[in-house]
């Protein structure tokens, strides 16, 4: 039933695989437009189902608890790309599940994502498969040091991944990250980080935010940047590579492609989300329509809308104990608070942030 293309119309019910701080912000938009939403998530306290309609609280491999999921809503997606592919599979032979699982099982793994991004012909980094501790100091000796051993899956937010740098012990590394199959990056003497957020509509339609520049901290985005410091050139470039994915993916709903500017204007791909994204989070306050709208809209089978951007944006999250000070945003003229609703603060967590819009 996957291949099958819902229209929605008001009232309709999107059932979403997870409950975080990004299916929050999809339940909300979707409200926006007259949907509901049921969230499917093993934890019933979380942020999205504060705001839900309707909630399972079961582990993603619960068969009958998806099949009664399945049975209450009318097209289901998925806010990170963690859910278990197999899950999303089982659903798509009951009800249309957008974006397609395919893309989630390519995405969820680094090599298939890597070798899939370089058959199109787009550079990414070096990179070589290791999946055994004596496959690592040949890989190196191919890379080159300083590298970056990456698990193929289950990594983000700086999570599943370590650097070897000259006179690092290799087996030390393959111990830190877990002794499972990863890859093994060359390290890229980048200029800045950007990203692209794109949605694609059933019908084929793509529209692409701004490139957006971002600022990491501890691995963290920390800030994001409307519009990047780049080269028009390089901009429209970015552009094409998200579009060419969203493309030959099949894409329904929102994606983010993240990519090196290296110091001649050249581009890499980093990483494909498949789905909404930390860094698109400025379209909310900051565009004529958010990243979270575009997504509805496309797994309800509606037009996408083409965006504006609204001037000069920045986003900054917070972090951890960063919340404590949500009360001195709301005294900035311009500044737009998000919280969360997460009730534990623990460093290295994301907790809400806030948008400040200015003109150009």
């Amino acid at each position: 039933m996957s291949t099958a293309k819902p229209v929605l119309t008001p009232g309709a019910t999107i059932g979403i695989l997870g409950s975080g701080q990004l299916g929050r912000m999809l339940v909300l938009a979707a409200a926006r437009l007259g949907f509901k939403c049921h969230v499917f998530s093993p934890d019933p306290e979380s942020p999205a189902a504060d705001v839900a309609h309707r909630m399972t609280s079961a582990d993603y491999s619960d068969t009958q608890a998806l099949e009664r999921f399945a049975a209450a809503i009318d097209v289901a997606t998925y806010e990170f790309e963690n859910v278990p592919a197999t899950s999303a599979t089982f659903l798509s032979k009951r009800v249309p599940v957008l974006p397609d699982p395919n893309v989630l099982a390519t995405t969820q793994d680094r090599l298939a994502e890597k070798n899939f991004v370089a058959a199109l012909g787009i550079p990414t980094a070096p990179f070589v498969a290791v999946s055994e501790a004596g496959e690592l100091s040949p890989a190196l000796a191919k890379i080159g040091r300083p590298a970056v051993l990456k698990t193929r899956r289950f990594g983000y937010d700086g999570k599943g991944q370590t650097a070897i740098g000259d006179g690092a012990d290799p087996a030390a590394a393959w111990d830190g990250v877990g002794g499972q199959a990863c890859i093994l990056e060359a390290f890229v003497p980048f200029a800045r980080e950007v990203s692209v957020v794109a949605a694609r509509g059933q019908d084929g339609t793509v529209e692409c935010f701004d490139v957006t520049e971002n600022e990491h901290r501890d691995h963290i985005l920390k800030i994001s940047r409307v519009p990047a410091a780049m080269s028009a050139t390089s901009a429209q470039e970015a552009l094409r590579i998200a579009d060419t994915i969203a493309n030959k993916f099949g894409y329904v709903g929102v994606l983010a492609v993240e990519l090196f500017v290296m110091r001649d204007g050249g581009l890499l791909v980093n990483e494909i989300a498949p789905r909404v994204h930390n860094s698109g989070h400025w379209t909310i306050d900051g565009a004529s329509v958010s990243q979270f709208e575009q997504h509805v809209r496309a797994v309800a089978g509606w037009p996408l809308a083409k965006p504006v951007r609204r001037g000069r944006v920045e986003m900054i999250n917070l972090i951890g104990s960063e919340i404590e000070d949500y009360r001195k945003w709301l005294t900035i003229p311009g500044a737009a608070v998000h919280l969360y609703g997460k009730t534990q603060v623990r460093p290295g967590r994301k907790m809400g942030h806030v948008t400040r819009v200015f003109a150009e």
